[in-house]
């Protein structure tokens, strides 16, 4: 067994670089620490909306000609979901090598085999020019960027909350999910441009593979704003405190699992609500024969109303309270689930109404979901607690969305949508529920 004896964080070249050129004064301020989260998150999820636009857009004309569209496209999520299923796998292996051997070394392996990942999609063949060893290839990749973003958890959003004032955490709690709909609006700005601007054939012969040579030099770039913030004396300090320091993740759950298992179902709601208005919306005017690009400038207005929409989360939860927003809001998704789903069905104006008040809807219940019960972790468990958490929410609530909504929409119309959204706001309402009952008799 792991010793759990209090040991100073191991120093590792990357990070004494990083820390000569680190903050000012080399004190930790929450508006550097903002920034630093704000840049990391937002480069993750660029990687992870230029591979789910590629999915509608891409791979199933190019690595799934062999099939019609509506079977090349649910090919597609099924290898958009191997990701999540790998990042569970990934995380377990970088907590150890974040336990042997430092946070940057973990991270800088992390971000390179993430944007490694991401880039060598630029250069998968067509199936026509390799067969199957083009799906496999995919695949391969795909299970790769998973794998490394289980090591993409660096504590920053902890330690943005443990230096917040107490009145504005929630504000301080939002800041890390402004990543999903900046993230968006970048990658589907770039497709758009090569659409609007490229012919069909170049597009799908050339033109699709350079957003994914993007991601890279964006992971450098998050990679250098990460590692100059986790090498500052007061992080170190937290880590070896132990309140940001990696714990083995066996005895997190004998300990605290009960933890995990709330805080993975409390933001299914955002979380189912996440992919019914980013990524299965475009598969399905795509496959009605809508042009993209189109699609693709609603998504960008949407991802605004997203940001604005966090942003208001966190001033509304500091008036009252984080577990309020995340428990109205799931609410209001239920209704939506109700009458929303068939507007995509209505022609433009329903589109455009289903994913604006999608996205309002989106940013207010996303912007407080990240750790809605981590505040129930022990500091000696936080750091662990708070990733694996992350890490099972994602592979239960977001994992398999894409795929499960256009199965069912294509099988029992989009009516079956909006009861596939209910189910994630009746969990979230559920365990907030429970999270209470059980913080009441633990009083």
């Amino acid at each position: 067994m792991v010793s759990t004896t209090m040991e100073p964080a191991s120093s590792t070249p990357l990070e004494r670089d990083a820390r000569l050129i680190n903050a000012r004064e080399h004190r930790i301020k929450p508006g550097e620490i903002a920034v630093g989260v704000v840049i990391g998150r937002t480069s993750e999820f660029f990687d992870f909306f230029v591979y789910a636009i590629a999915s509608v857009l891409v791979f199933p004309s190019v690595i799934f000609p062999f099939v019609d569209r509506l079977t090349g496209t649910l090919y597609s999520f099924a290898m958009f979901a191997l990701a999540f299923i790998a990042r569970p796998i990934g995380a377990f292996l970088f907590l150890w090598i974040d336990r042997q051997h430092g946070r940057g070394v973990k991270l800088t392996i992390a971000l390179f085999l993430l944007g490694g990942s991401t880039m060598a999609m630029a250069f998968l063949p067509s199936y026509q020019s390799a067969g199957v060893f083009a799906i496999l290839m995919l695949g391969l990749l795909r299970i790769g960027q998973g794998f490394a973003t289980g090591g993409t958890w660096d504590g920053l959003p902890s330690l943005l909350s443990l230096n917040a004032p107490s009145e504005r955490r929630g504000w301080f709690a939002m800041i890390p999910q402004l990543g999903a709909p900046l993230g968006l609006l970048v990658a589907a700005a770039v497709f758009a441009f090569l659409l609007t601007t490229l012919s069909p054939a170049d597009f799908l012969d050339w033109g699709w593979r350079y957003p994914f040579f993007v991601a890279f030099a964006i992971n450098v770039v998050a990679l250098f704003a990460r590692l100059r913030l986790i090498s500052t004396p007061g992080f170190e300090r937290l880590y070896e405190n132990r309140e940001l320091q990696p714990s083995p993740v066996m005895e997190m759950f004998r300990e605290e699992g009960r933890t995990v298992v709330l805080g993975a179902f409390a933001p299914l709601a955002s979380f189912a609500l996440f992919h019914l208005v980013t990524v299965f919306p475009l598969s399905w005017v795509i496959l009605h024969d809508e042009a993209p690009a189109r699609f693709l400038v609603i998504e960008i207005v949407g991802a605004v109303v997203g940001v604005v929409a966090v942003m208001l989360s966190g001033v509304i939860a500091d008036r009252i309270g984080r577990r309020t927003v995340l428990g109205v809001s799931a609410a209001l998704i239920a209704v939506y689930s109700g009458f929303a789903p068939q507007l995509l069905g209505k022609g433009d104006s329903g589109e455009w109404t289903y994913m604006m008040l999608g996205f309002l809807l989106l940013g207010l219940a996303f912007g407080q979901s990240s750790g809605a019960v981590n505040g129930s972790f022990s500091a000696k468990h936080r750091y662990t607690g708070a990733g694996t958490t992350a890490t099972a929410a994602w592979l239960i609530g977001a994992g398999f969305a894409p795929l499960a909504a256009l199965l069912l929409a294509s099988n029992f119309g989009l009516i079956a949508v909006g009861a596939y959204l209910l189910s994630g706001a009746l969990c979230t309402l559920a365990a907030l529920g429970i999270n209470r009952e059980w913080g009441r008799k633990s009083a």
